[in-house]
């Protein structure tokens, strides 16, 4: 990948943050509920009540996985998340312990259907495809709660190629339906250090980043305004490929609609 490259990446992250739907764009109290321990658990999605928010421990991170283990295929048992879309399917991992408040909202709103018919409204080739939005325009969409609510931070869960990603506004804590997946592009130190987030980065981040490729400014550890990684594709990145690549018009909206004809969680029987 050239440089040039990672600057239209990083217009594309305007277009991705500015665009976002973010419910009214409002913010409420619920930085006041801050806990400092205690990681909720997703479970709570079936009664629609809103974990906690978490603090990093000091590691950076709300487990202690390694760096990379979002790439690693899940265990048999574990529940994932299956896009159908017209065409073909993504299955993703989900990390609860990692992003409680955003996996929760996400099963939440899969399971009373909210994501089925949607499109996948943005689409940005070497870099994401975004859906989420009953408006398909960008600017639409809430979460379960009704509300915008925290970005959780993780740096043991960054944007490599293939990451499932929570999408918001401009405004702080602002997630709410959309999210976005990583369709990546090659990632090289020299353009790091051109970049100039090498300096922000930890070694092991950016020799993960050289090997999978990603969206590395997007990360809440280069990027105070960075966004939420709360899943990872684990199959069907080539149909991940494929929409990246649809012809698209000037607002990056495909010219022919790319649909989410329903959206489930199943239990991964390897």
């Amino acid at each position: 990948m050239k440089i040039n490259r990672i600057l239209s990446g990083l217009l594309a992250l305007s277009l991705l943050v500015l665009a976002a739907g973010c419910n009214d764009g409002s913010t409420t109290a619920q930085n006041a509920s801050k806990a400092s321990s205690g990681a909720a658990s997703a479970s709570t999605a079936a009664d629609g009540e809103k974990p906690a928010y978490t603090e990093p421990g000091s590691n950076g991170s709300r487990t202690d996985d390694k760096l990379g283990f979002q790439l690693e295929m899940p265990e048999v048992g574990e529940e994932i998340v299956v896009f159908h879309t017209n065409m073909g399917d993504i299955r993703a991992r989900l990390f609860p312990e990692d992003a409680p408040i955003a996996v929760t909202n996400f099963k939440a709103l899969v399971n009373e259907g909210y994501y089925d018919g949607l499109t996948f409204h943005r689409v940005i080739e070497d870099f994401m495809i975004q859906g989420g939005d009953p408006e398909g325009t960008g600017m639409g969409g809430e979460s379960i709660w009704g509300e915008g609510f925290e970005y959780e931070f993780n740096d043991n869960l960054l944007h490599f190629t293939g990451a499932l990603s929570m999408a918001h506004s401009a405004q702080p804590d602002s997630n709410g339906s959309q999210f976005f997946i990583v369709q990546g592009a090659d990632v090289t130190a020299e353009q790091l250090e051109a970049s100039g987030y090498a300096q922000v980065m930890s070694q092991d981040s950016i020799e993960m980043y050289e090997e999978h490729g990603g969206a590395y400014w997007l990360d809440g550890q280069v990027n105070s305004d960075g966004h939420t990684v709360f899943g990872q594709v684990f199959d069907g990145m080539d149909v991940v490929n494929a929409i990246a690549g649809v012809e698209t018009d000037s607002s990056a909206k495909p010219v022919e609609d790319v649909i989410m004809e329903s959206v489930e969680l199943v239990t991964y029987e390897g």
